[in-house]
C-alpha cells in the first residue's frame, strides 16, 4: 500500500475535538488513489508542508530524564510538533516507553533488591546484553521503578530529577499529548518507534498488535492522524502498512543493517537503502525515512562536515518525507565546525547546525533540545 504525502507535519486529524486543526494540507489522498497520484507527481512544495516539523527526541531529553511524562511535557511547552515515545513491551503486553528494553541504565532497577534475581542475560539483536529487561515484568511492577537520567556525566543537572518520575505507558503518552493539545490550542502529534520488534516478535511479545489497539481505542488510525510509526527494521513496517493506514518511517543508521535481514539472510545494509534504488522500494510501504545526520552531511575523521550527499533529493523523487537525527547541544554530539571549546559536555553553536541542514530542505528534526530547533526555525526566511 503506497502512500503518498502531502505533509507528515503538523496537519492531521485531531487527538480530540477540541484542538484546532493547524492551516496545513491533509496527509495523503485516498487509498485507492495513491498509485495515481504518486504517477502523476505531487507538487515540490507538497513534501511538508510550510516549515521543518520539531520531533522532541524522547521528550526534551536534553533538560530532563528521557521517556517521561515530564520530559514530554515539556517538549510541548518549548513548541514540539510531536513527541517521541521508544516503544516496548511488559511481561503482560502493555507497551512502555522506554529506550530499551534493558532498563538499568534508564530506571533504578539494580538498585531494587526485591527485583535482584530478574537480572538476566539475553541476546537482543546478536548481541549479549545483562541486566534488567522490561518483558521480565508486568506494569504494576514496572510501575515501582522510578526514572534516572541516561547520560548523567552529560547532563548532570538531569539528575536531580531521578528517582522521581515514572516510566510511562503509551497510553498515557497519548493522553498527555490530547491533554496538551486542548490546552494550548494545537495538534501534539506523537511519533513512536517499535524497538526491536524481531526480538518481540520471537518471545511471543509482538509489538504491533498492541500499537495498533491503542491507536484504534484513540481513534488514530487515519492517513491525517497525527501518528508517525517508525522503526529501525523493515518487517514490521510493512506488516503496520498493512494493519493501519498512518504514516509510516523508516530509520536508516549511518551503519549496519536491519535486524530483520540479518535475521532473514538479507544481505542489504543501511547504506543500500539509502540509494535511489533502496529508497524506491521503502516507498513502497513506508512515507518517509528518518536518516543519520551523517547519512545527509558526512563528517571526516577529524568531525569535520563534509559536502552534503544528494539523499534529501533522492528521497523527495520518490515521495518520502525526509527527517533526521538526533540534534544535540553538547559538542560531543555537534561537528567540529560548530563545537565552542574542549569541553565535550559543554554546549556548541547548534543553531549552525540546524540552519544548515534546514537549508538542506529537511522536512523534520530530531531534537533533545527542542527549545533550540524551534528557535532556529523561526529565523527562516
Amino acid at each position: 500500500m503506497r502512500r503518498t504525502l502531502s505533509a507528515l507535519g503538523v496537519a492531521g486529524a485531531l487527538l480530540t475535538v477540541a484542538v484546532a486543526v493547524p492551516t496545513a494540507t491533509a496527509v495523503g489522498a485516498a487509498p485507492e488513489a495513491r498509485a495515481d497520484r504518486s504517477r502523476a507527481g505531487d507538487r515540490a512544495g507538497d513534501r511538508a508542508g510550510d516549515r521543518p516539523i520539531v520531533i522532541a527526541h524522547r521528550g526534551a531529553s536534553g533538560y530532563r530524564p528521557e521517556h517521561t511524562l515530564e520530559a514530554y511535557r515539556l517538549a510541548i511547552r518549548m513548541g514540539a510538533d510531536y513527541i517521541e515515545p521508544d516503544l516496548v513491551s511488559t511481561k503482560d503486553g502493555v507497551l512502555v516507553a522506554r529506550h530499551e528494553n534493558e532498563i538499568s541504565g534508564t530506571t533504578d532497577v539494580a538498585a531494587r533488591p526485591e527485583f535482584a534475581a530478574r537480572q538476566a542475560t539475553r541476546t537482543i539483536d546478536g548481541v549479549r546484553v545483562t541486566g534488567w529487561f522490561t518483558e521480565d515484568f508486568t506494569l504494576a511492577e514496572l510501575r515501582t521503578l522510578r526514572a534516572k537520567e541516561r547520560l548523567p556525566q552529560v547532563r548532570v543537572t538531569n539528575t536531580a530529577y531521578d528517582g522521581q518520575f515514572l516510566v510511562p505507558t503509551f497510553q498515557e503518552v497519548v493522553d498527555l499529548a490530547r491533554e496538551e493539545g486542548r490546552k494550548r490550542g494545537r495538534t501534539i502529534g506523537v511519533y513512536p518507534e517499535t524497538k526491536h520488534p524481531t526480538y518481540f516478535q520471537s518471545i511471543g511479545l509482538p509489538l504491533e498488535e498492541p500499537l495498533v489497539a491503542v491507536l484504534r481505542a484513540n481513534k488514530l488510525t487515519r492517513r491525517n492522524s497525527p501518528v508517525i510509526i517508525q522503526s529501525f527494521e523493515t518487517a514490521n513496517l510493512r506488516k503496520l502498512d498493512r494493519m493501519i493506514d498512518v504514516p509510516l518511517a523508516q530509520l536508516l543508521d549511518a551503519s549496519g543493517r536491519p535486524y530483520d535481514f540479518t535475521a532473514a539472510g538479507d544481505p542489504r545494509t543501511y547504506a543500500d537503502l539509502a540509494t535511489p534504488a533502496g529508497l524506491r522500494w521503502i516507498a513502497g510501504y513506508a512515507d518517509g525515512i528518518g536518516a543519520n545526520k551523517n547519512l545527509i552531511v558526512p563528517r571526516d575523521a577529524a568531525g569535520k562536515l563534509l559536502a552534503p550527499t544528494t539523499l534529501v533529493r533522492d528521497a523527495h523523487r520518490e515521495k518520502l518525507i525526509v527527517h533526521a537525527w538526533t540534534f544535540r547541544a553538547e559538542n560531543q554530539f555537534l561537528p567540529a565546525d560548530f563545537r565552542a571549546g574542549a569541553d565535550p559536555n559543554a554546549r556548541g553553536d547548534i543553531t549552525a547546525e540546524y540552519e544548515l541542514f534546514y537549508q538542506l530542505g529537511l522536512d523534520g528534526v530530531f531534537a533533545d533540545h527542542p527549545d533550540t530547533a524551534v528557535a532556529a526555525r523561526a529565523g527562516l526566511a
